[in-house]
């Protein structure tokens, strides 16, 4: 049995046509057909029901897919390690962060791709709430999201990036400009300015006004922080804010909410466990290293 039997019957199983298989892996479509014939005759059963216009699996072929790809899988993690122990690292990866936050993003991957250009990199922005499912799940490496001030999420590795109050941010001549702090109860009867469901902040807003009994009165939504600063200061709501974002501004009062306090941070998630390839854990070093 030889690996492009194997890489050719799974091309063939995908694509459903050899003459299409054998273009993806550019060879003539007999050298295809007379290598899979050859993996059928070793195994002595038929993989492939070629009786109709598109090929088909067989029940025997389809048991056998997933040890073919993973065969093949296996081959190709050998030969990234190879690779890696030579300093020529290959392969791909997937970064994911939210919209907000203070951290060269850019500058990281700019300088992880001088040091490996051979990987490719794919960056995502969502909420946190998907960050988190899309790490555990295998589907990016790494993000940066928005976690509760000691949270461990199931499954994940924490490396906590910042960690700060949540504020309410009011214009200069709200009813709150003079006041230095205020209870959580006292955001039931004010319309709220907040980021949407799904992200970090909002969440911890949620969980602590349910915990009092009652749901915040969302009067405007935004995606971005900036824009939660900009319609608090018109006097349109009150901001729910990390407390960062209304210091470095003078037409913002930042009000300390207490009785609870509120808190967020900001953290690098990847997978605990579940195989990692050479491409993604010398990311996660660099990753460590320049954003800690």
């Amino acid at each position: 049995m030889e690996l492009r039997q194997l890489e050719y019957f799974v091309t063939v199983a995908e694509e459903g046509n050899f003459t299409r298989a054998a273009e993806r892996v550019h060879v003539a479509q007999p050298g295809v057909s007379a290598q899979v014939r050859r993996l059928e005759r070793e195994l002595g059963h038929e993989l492939l029901d070629r009786s109709g216009r598109t090929v088909r699996l067989t029940e025997v072929g389809a048991a056998v897919l997933p040890y073919a790809r993973a065969a093949l899988a296996a081959v190709a993690g050998a030969r990234l390690v190879a690779d890696e122990f030579r300093g020529l690292v290959r392969g791909r990866i997937a970064f994911g962060m939210v919209t907000s936050h203070s951290f060269d993003v850019p500058g990281l991957l700019a300088a992880f791709h001088d040091a490996y250009p051979g990987v490719e990199i794919t960056l995502v922005e969502a909420r946190s709430e998907q960050l988190t499912g899309d790490v555990r799940g295998g589907r990016l490496d790494a993000a940066i999201a928005s976690l509760a001030t000691g949270e461990q999420p199931p499954g994940l590795n924490v490396l906590v990036l910042t960690d700060e109050a949540i504020v309410a941010a009011v214009g200069q001549d709200d009813e709150w400009a003079g006041r230095d702090s205020v209870p959580l109860e006292a955001l039931r009867d004010r319309r709220l300015v907040s980021l949407p469901p799904g992200t970090g902040l909002r969440a911890r807003l949620d969980e602590a006004c349910a915990a009092r009994g009652f749901a915040p009165r969302i009067g405007f939504e935004a995606g971005h922080p900036t824009v939660l600063g900009d319609l608090a200061a018109r006097g349109l709501g009150v901001a729910i804010l990390p407390a960062s974002v209304p210091a470095g501004r003078s037409d913002l009062h930042a009000v300390a909410i207490t009785d609870p306090p509120l808190r967020g941070s900001l953290a690098l998630l990847w997978r605990a466990d579940g195989p990692v390839s050479p491409a993604a854990r010398v990311f996660l070093n660099h990753a460590r290293a320049r954003l800690r």
